[in-house]
């Protein structure tokens, strides 16, 4: 019985402060993962809040992305554990961070990022930047996040007039995306 515990708590610990996997419920990260795709994130990096700018990310939505309350204290627990319901959590990429400023668009349709345009190689060609014009700052402790597929996502552009004005808190992040399928990209 002890032998079982420990393997519990093990597993447990691991899930929460290493390694989890989630599944992709939707197309809005086409061509980087499919929906139905399985990702591997890594916990530190949210852990200590280093989320870069390009990092793909898994949150909990709660309180953003779904018009709800926040996740209690409870409920935040329970996320990192991976225990209560699987249909709050989103996989988007990381735009700006905290103090950038985001807007869209230059005369060639790329986003600029604190005045210069925003190189983006992993939309699809003839993708968008975006088809919503929008001007925001990026308050601190929140991240703005799109879908690399632009047409087919909901992201922070669609959720401006929502608390936290579409931008995720930081410690929603239950991880950055190392890994899909077979591969390892960290």
């Amino acid at each position: 019985m002890a032998v079982l515990i420990l393997a519990l708590l093990t597993a447990g610990g691991i899930r929460a402060l290493g390694v989890q996997n989630f599944s992709v419920s939707s197309g809005s990260m086409q061509p980087a993962l499919q929906g139905g795709d399985t990702v591997t994130v890594w916990r530190p990096d949210a852990l200590r809040d280093d989320v870069d700018r390009g990092d793909i990310v898994v949150f909990d939505g709660r309180g953003s992305f779904i018009a709800s309350a926040p996740p209690s204290g409870p409920e935040q627990l329970g996320s990192w554990f991976g225990i209560g319901p699987r249909d709050v959590f989103f996989v988007k990429r990381v735009i700006a961070v905290a103090g950038d400023t985001l807007e869209c668009c230059d005369d060639s349709g790329r986003l600029l990022l604190n005045g210069e345009p925003l190189d983006e190689p992993y939309l699809d060609p003839g993708i968008s930047a975006s088809e919503i014009e929008f001007a925001a700052v990026v308050p601190p402790e929140r991240l703005w996040v799109m879908g690399d597929n632009r047409p087919g996502s909901t992201d922070s552009r669609a959720l401006l007039g929502r608390p936290g004005g579409g931008m995720i808190p930081i410690q929603r992040v239950l991880g950055t995306v190392i890994g899909h399928g077979s591969s390892i990209d960290r």
